[in-house]
């Protein structure tokens, strides 16, 4: 459901003319960067707006801000970092995780983490973030190409050609997406790229690097997911009604779901599932990935190991069913966490408890503004419905019961980070395409402090184009 290529995103340093910088927080509460330390959190003064000297002097010292990134970062393809965050490599994030890995990989559902943001979470969330946005660098855009719908990139320099040197982190599989819609006859007229049924939609990665996994605490295992691109895509986002959630035979024994009853969205399921009838080597999006884990889990048997399966649009309703499935077919696999940026709703409340039960891990990053997270279906339960959702526990329950019988009632899963676009000084008047950007999730999760102080000026991460 990505709208990146729908309308640009506004110039990182140049705000509109009518918009007045609103600074938040000069100063933030943060938490010391030394995992092992068990000091509280020290609580700086934040900026008072009522003063309007101090307004002015904050304002300056923003606008100072963003002459320096002028001058040091314009010529930079991404974003600028935090100073947590200095550059993506080895050495980058000096806060080495240890014994705590589990816990930022929500072993404890990210209690004590989310607010204040822990500075440790934030980075590896900007962290997994930058694997999604390789996703999208990676993918050939270009309808006229012979090579549209494909990764751009070979393997071993993937993440180099897209601006992310020494990650510490190998390619080990592409993996690609195939749509289950029947299309009529008549698209054979269209162009190509119209009815393109199979597309690269991410990677995995391993990390293979001692450092990194020394500062990781164990070897972690990336899977990342783009968002919508393609025609058919577009299409099966669309297919929005529930359907019920098959038990995957692996090696020939059922894993776990015999009557659970679970549903979810119709379209996402067969992004995942399907494959090309009349091509037997062209496996489903499911296949590859299992396969990749299997060689995985045999390849490093007895280490220490995560899987973080992280996607942005689409690509989280991927990751979400990915994970869900994973756990179902390696129930031994240790830890398996999902880092969503601006995911839509995936499944019911079912599906919801299964995924509780088989301990999934799920990270959703949510910016208040954007609709994608907001649908599709409705939410009725009053304990999930989140603010700025479509909830409608107020209907009568006639209505109710009818769109539950039409499968158009969804759940919210997992944890959630709330950001807001509006809270950002730097963002101005948003559309929705801005709203939904990936880039625009990294620059909230860089700025976000807590919910006292939702945004700290401090941030050097800005939206380019």
């Amino acid at each position: 459901m990505s709208l990146r290529n729908i309308i640009p995103t506004p110039s990182p340093t140049t705000l509109p003319s009518s918009y007045t910088l609103k600074p938040r927080c000069v100063n933030y509460i943060t938490t010391h960067n030394n995992p092992s330390s068990s000091t509280k959190p020290t609580t700086y003064n934040n900026l008072s707006l009522s003063n309007e000297n101090t307004h002015q002097q904050a304002t300056l010292h923003l606008e100072k801000m963003i002459n320096l990134e002028d001058h040091n970062s314009l010529s930079s393809s991404s974003f600028e970092s935090t100073p947590s965050t200095s550059s993506f490599g080895i050495g980058t994030y000096q806060n080495k995780l240890g014994k705590r890995w589990k816990e930022y990989q929500g072993m404890t559902n990210w209690e004590g983490l989310l607010d204040p943001l822990d500075d440790n979470l934030r980075a590896e969330i900007l962290r997994y973030g930058h694997f999604v946005e390789a996703a999208y660098k990676s993918f050939e855009f270009d309808p006229s190409s012979p090579n549209y719908a494909n990764c751009r990139f070979p393997k071993t320099t993937l993440f180099e050609r897209c601006g992310l040197p020494n990650t510490g982190y190998k390619v080990t599989k592409y993996l690609r997406a195939t749509s289950g819609i029947q299309l009529p006859n008549w698209v054979d007229k269209a162009p190509s790229w119209v009815a393109t049924q199979s597309s690269y939609v991410g990677y995995v990665a391993v990390c293979d690097n001692k450092e990194e996994i020394k500062r990781l605490g164990r070897r972690d295992v990336v899977i990342a997911f783009r968002g919508t691109t393609t025609c058919l895509e577009w299409l099966e986002n669309l297919r929005a009604t529930l359907t019920n959630l098959p038990c995957n035979p692996m090696d020939g024994e059922t894993m776990g779901c015999h009557g659970s009853g679970a549903m979810v969205e119709s379209g996402f399921l067969s992004l995942y599932s399907s494959s090309i009838p009349d091509n037997p080597s062209a496996l489903s999006l499911q296949q590859m990935v299992k396969q990749e884990i299997v060689r995985i889990l045999q390849a490093y048997a007895g280490e220490p190991l995560s899987l973080t399966i992280t996607g942005h649009s689409l690509g989280a309703a991927l990751a979400t069913l990915a994970a869900y499935d994973i756990n179902t077919s390696f129930p031994k696999l240790p830890v398996v966490t999902v880092i969503s940026f601006g995911g839509p709703r995936v499944g019911d409340r079912r599906f919801r408890r299964q995924l509780e039960k088989q301990g999934t891990k799920v990270l959703r990053i949510v910016n208040s503004k954007d609709v994608i997270t907001k649908v599709p279906g409705f939410v009725f339960d009053d304990d999930m419905a989140k603010e700025g959702g479509i909830h409608v526990a107020g209907l009568p329950s006639w209505i109710q019961k009818r769109v539950e019988k039409a499968q158009w009632v969804y759940a919210e899963v997992g944890k959630e980070l709330r950001l807001c676009s509006r809270d950002s000084p730097y963002l101005g008047s948003t559309n929705v395409a801005t709203c939904h950007e990936l880039n625009t999730y990294l620059h909230l999760v860089d700025g976000f402090v807590s919910s006292t102080c939702p945004f700290r000026a401090t941030a050097k991460r800005f939206l380019q184009r």
